[in-house]
């Protein structure tokens, strides 16, 4: 099948285009941090010419404890992230749970997110295509790759063809994940721009004692130089000016103090093997 490309605003993703990146914190915590997180990124993008979509969730609504922090909610989520694109001219996306979610969403979105526990909801899956935004599908801890192409189909019935498919682990036991790095060319096969989601990659799934020890971001760094390297259209990493305290996947985002170091070595990557 002949690969897209997906146009979001100006950013382009997809076969000849340069390696984007999808970056932002895990759950919105205030307007301020956002949009600093935002601007500081940007600016580091826009040095290596790389295309970028700011993402943070409103509501984080698969928390394993309910005393967690999930974020501000849909209303003012939305709020924080419509300022977030007026402040900084970069396109946004956030991930919804249910149909009624849509009809707000997409008033401020330009990429709807499906979840990875949710992307075989049929119901879900089409009412977010039928808003003709793109559609960012994670592909379930639960699925082969290969099994993407049908959510691709339901996507593509309502003539919505903006589609990412994004790797983010695959089960591999009981907490633990693992990349299967021949996802990205099996999903790109299915004629859609991949993109490999690699800070929930190292997240350890299933809840620990402490919350931030449920990850290895020490693998995350060489998790995002392979996907490059095996010609991954995008990265998607949630960066967080201090990791120790965000208020959500404390022990796997990436700081922000080294994405720029990262970005250059995967950008030298992907015009060697582009």
């Amino acid at each position: 099948m002949q690969r897209r490309t997906v146009q979001i605003g100006n950013v382009k993703i997809g076969p000849g285009q340069p390696l984007a990146l999808i970056a932002g914190p895990c759950v919105i915590e205030t307007l301020e941090m956002s949009i600093n997180v935002a601007s500081r990124v940007k600016d580091i993008t826009d040095k290596l010419g790389m295309p970028y979509i700011f993402k943070s969730s409103y509501d984080k609504s698969n928390r394993s404890r309910v005393e967690y922090y999930r974020g501000p909610g849909i209303d003012k989520g939305l709020e924080i992230l419509a300022e977030v694109k007026k402040k900084t001219g970069i396109p946004v996306e956030s991930d919804v749970h249910c149909r009624e979610e849509i009809a707000k969403a997409k008033g401020v979105l330009d990429i709807i997110q499906i979840p990875a526990f949710l992307c075989q909801q049929t119901d879900l899956v089409v009412s977010a295509a039928k808003t003709g935004l793109a559609v960012n599908v994670k592909k379930g801890q639960f699925l082969a790759p290969e099994d993407t192409a049908k959510i691709v189909a339901k996507i593509e019935s309502t003539g919505n063809h903006n589609i990412l498919l994004t790797e983010r682990g695959t089960t591999f036991g009981y907490h633990n994940l693992v990349m299967d790095i021949r996802s990205i060319p099996i999903m790109q096969s299915i004629g859609c721009p991949v993109v490999v989601d690699v800070t929930h990659i190292v997240r350890i799934p299933g809840p620990t004692s402490q919350e931030s020890s449920g990850g290895q971001p020490q693998f995350t760094e060489i998790l995002a130089r392979a996907a490059v390297a095996a010609g991954a259209n995008a990265l998607f990493l949630e960066v967080h000016p201090d990791p120790s305290h965000a208020l959500c996947d404390a022990a796997s985002q990436l700081s922000l103090g080294k994405l720029e170091k990262l970005l250059n070595v995967c950008m030298e990557i992907s015009n060697i093997v582009s």
